[in-house]
């Protein structure tokens, strides 16, 4: 996005959320069952336990907290609802009406409208505050999908889009036998397992680019694993711009973002404040982000260019 916002994993106050689920005489202790699933929702106190922290343990669920006041909130639900009818099911919209519901706005604790929250097992993953254009949005929603849907449970079987939108398409069986235990690894969250798997078939195919692409992510979703929920890593990249360690967290955060322009342009920075082994560390990591994306983007190109006139 041109405007992210920062990594806020695990800043959703559950406590209210809880008090209010143990109150109510009925609890669903095994999440939304229906197989009719609304692709966009209007997110209450009472349906927030189910139909979003529980449902994103399934797919991720993409939360907006606006008001009708907003302009640029109104333009983000249009297209949301839009974006999540023709998505498949891959990701759920929920709609949050800060003026309405307050109480519901407080638990994400956002500081601005609107702000947009991807929601994954559970926890926000990543998020942004204002406006953007729908394929800003359509991007930063697939780079979401891509980061985390491999280890969230997915939909009950013969789940249906309750518009009548179309259905989500069935997952195919890899072509590739040795790809199971890769998957395998991914739904269960080893990450380590299913990098280990890619570096085996790349042992015989290095030239294998959607392999090759697999495992980076796979890399990726591994580093981000081993953050701390309360840990600000782009602050801490920007308190302290020399840091190598710092700046490939924050590198992440942005890729996880939706902004690999960000990410891209901090290691590139950061190839001007290193040298030797340390500079080849920092060019490894910026080619190993590239891998993430077709070798033409123009995003890729563009950073290729870049780093190019930083090295030499």
């Amino acid at each position: 996005m041109t405007t992210p916002g920062r990594f806020v994993s695990g800043a959703i106050d559950l406590g209210e959320v809880k008090a209010r689920a143990e109150a109510r005489q009925k609890t669903h202790s095994e999440g939304p069952a229906s197989t009719a699933i609304a692709t966009s929702i209007t997110v209450t106190m009472e349906n927030l336990e189910n139909e979003v922290l529980r449902r994103s343990t399934q797919v991720p669920v993409i939360v907006l907290i606006g008001t009708s006041r907003s302009p640029d909130s109104e333009q983000l639900k249009a297209d949301f609802t839009a974006l999540a009818a023709n998505a498949g099911l891959s990701f759920i919209f929920g709609y949050i009406d800060a003026d309405t519901t307050p109480d519901v706005a407080q638990v994400f604790g956002v500081e601005g409208l609107p702000t947009t929250i991807a929601v994954a097992a559970g926890r926000p993953l990543a998020d942004f505050q204002g406006g953007q254009p729908a394929d800003a949005l359509q991007q930063w929603i697939s780079s979401v999908i891509q980061a985390v849907g491999p280890q969230l449970q997915g939909l009950p079987e013969g789940a249906t889009p309750a518009d009548g939108s179309p259905s989500q398409a069935p997952v195919e069986e890899p072509e590739d036998p040795r790809l199971d235990a890769a998957l395998i690894a991914l739904n269960e969250g080893n990450f380590d397992a299913a990098i280990a798997v890619y570096e085996e078939i790349l042992k015989e195919e290095p030239k294998n680019a959607e392999i090759k692409q697999a495992r980076d992510t796979a890399m990726l979703m591994a580093r981000l694993g081993t953050v701390d929920d309360g840990t600000d890593v782009l602050a801490e990249a920007e308190a302290d711009p020399t840091d190598v360690g710092k700046a490939f967290a924050a590198a992440d955060a942005e890729m996880v973002s939706g902004n690999p322009e960000g990410a891209f342009d901090r290691l590139i920075t950061l190839l001007t404040r290193t040298a030797g082994k340390e500079k080849d560390t920092v060019k490894g990591r910026l080619i190993e982000l590239f891998g993430l994306f077709d070798p033409t983007d123009p995003r890729v190109l563009a950073a290729r260019g870049k780093m190019a006139s930083a090295l030499y």
